[in-house]
């Protein structure tokens, strides 16, 4: 039986919950301008590159905050899987690229759309993204079912279990275009490349310390200590059977000259 809630799944409890209360606090002080980003004036104009640490921050709008909360709840199943220590590496080492892509595809794009192109919403949105491209490599299809758009059997659409946490995304995607899209694009496209290793070497095998997640140690070291006992097991299993065998040939030489000795008497 599936676990509900956040179960086991610490690290997505609290980014859902923080997301929530940092939406809420903005909104109830006034500062929901601080978080998005326009390229013209706020960056190219007023050098406020303080934003692009903080635009993922969280949601200005409500339906923004629904669907993303909605998503990033059903990504709790990452968490279960690789468990707090990895799921914890992967929002941080996909965070900064997650935080400067977008923007800079938005200016490119505002260079070929001749300016029509300048605001990118607030929200974690292409971290988000990150984790839906993780949970559409990894997570497997448990059932699917037909859904008649007709009266004729062969007018269908094919569904799966997955396919709401999907519908949702698409949601938080088109929710403010053009710039939700963008964010939303740029987060996959990170997820793909952390998936595939494509970025530098140590991205995809970075950790933080175990400390921080509450665990005393990595999975990795559990399996190398565990390699090294068997190893010590092998070894001493090895040397007593090489005893055993010398003390058999030993007993084996006795016993024939014995009866050698006996034959020449």
């Amino acid at each position: 039986m599936l676990a509900s809630g956040f179960t086991a799944a610490t690290v997505s409890r609290s980014l859902f919950f923080g997301t929530i209360v940092s939406s809420i606090l903005v909104s109830l002080t006034d500062t929901k301008y601080l978080f998005h980003i326009q390229l013209v004036p706020h960056l190219w104009r007023y050098n406020q590159y303080w934003r692009l640490l903080i635009w993922q921050s969280c949601y200005n709008n409500s339906s923004e905050l629904i669907f993303g909360l909605m998503t990033l709840y059903h990504m709790r199943i990452l968490e279960r899987l690789w468990g707090s220590h990895k799921f914890a590496s992967f929002l941080i080492s996909t965070l900064p690229p997650t935080l400067l892509i977008p923007p800079i595809v938005l200016a490119l794009l505002r260079l070929i759309t001749y300016s029509t192109l300048n605001v990118l919403p607030s929200g974690p949105t292409p971290l988000i993204f990150a984790l839906l491209a993780q949970y559409h490599a990894v997570i497997p299809t448990v059932y699917k079912y037909r859904l008649l758009i007709s009266s004729s059997s062969t007018d269908a659409i094919t569904c799966s279990d997955k396919s709401l946490v999907y519908l949702l995304a698409v949601q938080l995607a088109l929710s403010s275009l053009p710039g939700s899209i963008i964010g939303a694009a740029a987060g996959w496209l990170v997820g793909v490349a952390w998936r595939r290793d494509l970025g530098p070497g140590i991205w995809t095998t970075w950790r933080i310390p175990a400390w921080v997640t509450g665990g005393k140690q990595g999975r990795g070291e559990d399996f190398d200590n565990l390699r090294r006992r068997l190893q010590g097991e092998g070894r001493g299993v090895g040397s007593a059977i090489d005893d055993s065998e010398g003390e058999a040939r030993q007993r084996g030489f006795g016993s024939g000259s014995l009866n050698h000795l006996r034959s020449d008497s």
